[in-house]
């Protein structure tokens, strides 16, 4: 497989980062994972915002953003690696530096893209477990999509490897905070209802298509802290991630929910079917009559 590295594209034997990268030292890096649909890169614009966002937290310098390099370097990764449409890892590591601590911006950091195919198989479902290790608190004030990954990898290691079981953090206060790789969102009488940001989970891309799509259709969204129960009573409920969209959960706790019969989730996945060739931000569809 192709990579993207610091302006140059490499085979993945000849990729090699510095020992001295505070990324692998300190865990000082992000990245920002998305696909493409029939070449376009969904919500682009809305990933690289989020990316500066939490470069300048972390102290790390980037270039400005520029649509047209970015997909200039999705095209020819799409090319080299003889795909049509892929799944793809926008990563930054802080860069090479002294071994310690620094205070200093990281003014050099590596830019690394990784490419690989997407999933034959699209999910139809999945079940979702309460896990028992709970959700650790974020990086800063708000979580940042970053290298700190622990907490998801013991969340999946307690779920196991299947890709059709979503395992569903606790804040150690008790609260609903959101999926191993996923945001939650539950439905009840008509109302959508999501944890808010407080309770440690990621502000994510798809999660903010969503909640951009229901705005438009004025159906009422509620941002909170919720119990489990409050979810164990809803009508449907789903998960969404930029891999693999928007999926319904249909047993949780023993307790069994439409799947993707639910009328709420057909009718985001078809909005999320319109728009996934045509967005590169939700602000455009929120600006589209």
């Amino acid at each position: 497989m192709y990579l993207y590295l610091d302006g140059q594209y490499v085979e993945e034997k000849e990729a090699f980062i510095s020992p001295l990268d505070h990324g692998y030292l300190y865990g000082l890096g992000l990245f920002e994972t998305f696909r493409t649909y029939n070449g376009h890169p969904f919500l682009l614009d809305d990933h690289f915002h989020r990316l500066a966002h939490s470069a300048e937290k972390m102290g790390i310098v980037i270039n400005n953003y520029r649509r047209e390099d970015v997909t200039c370097i999705i095209e020819k990764l799409l090319k080299l690696n003889s795909l049509n449409d892929a799944y793809i890892r926008w990563n930054v590591a802080a860069g090479t530096g002294e071994i310690g601590l620094s205070t200093e911006l990281y003014t050099t950091p590596r830019i690394i893209v990784y490419m690989k195919s997407l999933p034959q198989k699209t999910l139809k479902n999945k079940q979702a477990k309460t896990l028992t290790i709970r959700r650790n608190s974020p990086e800063a004030d708000y979580r940042l999509k970053s290298h700190h990954y622990l907490n998801n990898v013991l969340g999946r290691r307690e779920v196991g490897n299947g890709t059709d079981v979503e395992g569903i953090f606790l804040t150690e206060d008790g609260y609903l905070s959101e999926g191993v790789v996923s945001n939650l969102f539950w439905v009840k009488d008509g109302v959508v209802y999501t944890p808010d940001l407080t309770c440690g989970c990621l502000n994510g891309i798809t999660r903010q298509f969503v909640m951009a799509v229901l705005k438009k259709k004025k159906i009422r969204v509620e941002e909170g802290k919720f119990r489990l129960q409050d979810a164990l009573k809803a009508d449907e409920v789903f998960v969404t991630n930029a891999i693999q969209e928007i999926i319904p959960i249909h047993i949780w706790e023993q307790c069994r929910f439409p799947g993707n019969n639910g009328g709420m989730v057909r009718l985001l996945q078809s909005d999320y079917a319109y728009w996934k060739m045509r967005l590169w931000s939700k602000n455009d569809l929120l600006l589209n009559p």
